[in-house]
């Protein structure tokens, strides 16, 4: 399985859930490897950053950083540079996600970061401040409304026009910007409507990582997000 991304794309994050820590970071990562692989669909996964070397060492898929600081390499303590994560194999980086908000040009700062070491960005973004994001010119815009995140609410299904709309308004302005659809996606029909309302794919974090048997639940937005991509004719 080449370690590139393709799209439909589901994108896990582990975050730091005690489920998702150490050896149990690996084997929800090798479940992700199964599932892409037995359904020809490209599943990524930022696991915990202590495991992210790991990760990447035990798994042929997509795995991403969860942060990155805006700091070149030198005295700063505890900060978690581009460099350091291409050293671990990473291809590269969630940015701005709710739970680790930046600043705007911290923001731009971490995407030149991301782009002097050749590492992919997904930029996660509100609904306000999403044609600001598509702007910065970001690989990939996750929309994630901060209301919906682990709430079980999938914003495709409670916000349909919001999601139509930010995806227009990204393509405006940087048709290269690829769009996922985030907060509250926790099953197949959540990753079918996102993609039926014009995303490439979903990022989600709790329904995969807290679930009790995480391939089922893995499997089924695949093949989800096949047949819905399918009926798009992308």
């Amino acid at each position: 399985m080449p370690r590139k991304i393709e799209y439909p794309l589901i994108a896990l994050n582990f975050k730091v859930y005690l489920e998702a820590i150490g050896e149990k970071a690996v084997e929800l990562a090798r479940i992700a490897e199964e599932v892409s692989r037995e359904y020809g669909i490209c599943v990524m996964v930022a696991p915990p950053q202590i495991d992210l070397a790991r990760v990447v060492q035990e798994v042929e898929i997509p795995i991403f950083a969860q942060h990155v600081d805006p700091y070149k390499p030198g005295s700063h303590t505890g900060a978690v540079i581009a460099e350091d994560v291409k050293a671990a194999g990473a291809l590269g980086s969630i940015v701005n996600h709710s739970e680790h908000r930046l600043k705007l040009a911290d923001i731009r700062m971490v995407l030149e970061r991301l782009r002097e070491n050749e590492l992919m960005s997904l930029l996660c973004t509100d609904i306000v401040e999403t044609t600001k994001a598509a702007a910065l010119g970001p690989d990939i815009l996750a929309i994630e409304p901060p209301e919906l995140i682990g709430t079980g609410i999938p914003v495709s299904k409670a916000k349909p026009e919001v999601v139509t709309g930010a995806v227009e308004a990204v393509k405006k302005i940087n048709p290269a910007v690829h769009v996922l659809c985030g907060a509250g996606i926790s099953a197949g029909d959540d990753v079918a409507k996102a993609i039926e309302l014009g995303t490439e794919g979903v990022l989600l974090a709790s329904a995969y990582v807290k679930a009790k048997d995480p391939k089922a639940v893995l499997s089924e937005m695949a093949e989800a997000a096949l047949k819905s991509w399918e009926k798009r004719g992308d």
